[in-house]
């Protein structure tokens, strides 16, 4: 017997720098059970402005925001949240703090915790951020959702690492610019007692003018509560 079913969108905002109002309907369109936000409001009157974006979808913050340096998850009133926490990455001096967010959460009787990332642009520091997040990852019991940005590919180190254990589609279209996709650096992995019924990157007007990312987007199973 089939579990419930999960839609999960992976997307980085871009820190809403583009055109919300495309952003806004896209989201709305594909419609998440959750929506795991890479650069999302860190800065000042961050909480308001997380709020503010998760009511112009029609959904509520889990968690993230500053605390989780730019991580977000949002969810629909069909996800219970059960539990959250944040992890902050070293900071190499310089550059950007970075961090992860996750969250422990039901629908319809079935359990999962997803978490989501935003790795380093240098090649020089990913590789440990994505080995703490593993870690992290790897200490979750239970059905686990992973979405991030991690600014680099399958043939990655970082991505191998995240990739691990977990399953994800082995031929994806490229996330990366939105204009002209070259780059597959977006990625959602499970765990897998998870069944991904559907996976696609939206690709349209509206995705380009959103923002520099495109959309990840995953139809799930959970696994039946027994």
């Amino acid at each position: 017997m089939a579990g419930p079913a999960l839609r999960v969108v992976s997307y980085n905002v871009h820190g809403l720098k583009d055109d919300r109002a495309a952003l806004v309907g896209l989201v709305r369109e594909l419609a998440p059970d959750v929506l795991v936000v890479q650069e999302a409001p860190r800065r000042f009157r961050w909480r308001h402005r997380c709020a503010a974006l998760a009511d112009d979808l029609g959904m509520v913050v889990a968690a993230g925001g500053l605390p989780a340096l730019g991580n977000l998850l949002l969810v629909n009133l069909r996800v219970r949240v059960l539990d959250t926490w944040v992890m902050r990455y070293p900071l190499t001096p310089g550059r950007h703090l970075r961090g992860a967010v996750f969250a422990r959460g039901s629908v319809r009787g079935g359990t999962f915790t997803v978490a989501g990332s935003h790795l380093a642009t240098d090649p020089g520091e990913r590789p440990a951020q994505a080995a703490l997040w593993k870690e992290a990852l790897n200490a979750v019991d239970g059905p686990l959702i992973a979405a991030a940005d991690l600014n680099e590919g399958p043939g990655g180190g970082a991505w191998r690492t995240v990739e691990d254990g977990l399953v994800t589609p082995a031929d994806s279209p490229s996330t990366f610019p939105a204009t002209v996709p070259a780059r597959r650096i977006d990625g959602l992995f499970v765990t897998p007692d998870i069944a991904i019924d559907k996976y696609e990157i939206v690709e349209n007007d509206r995705a380009r003018r959103a923002s520099d990312h495109l959309p990840v987007v995953a139809d799930l199973v959970l696994p039946a509560e027994r």
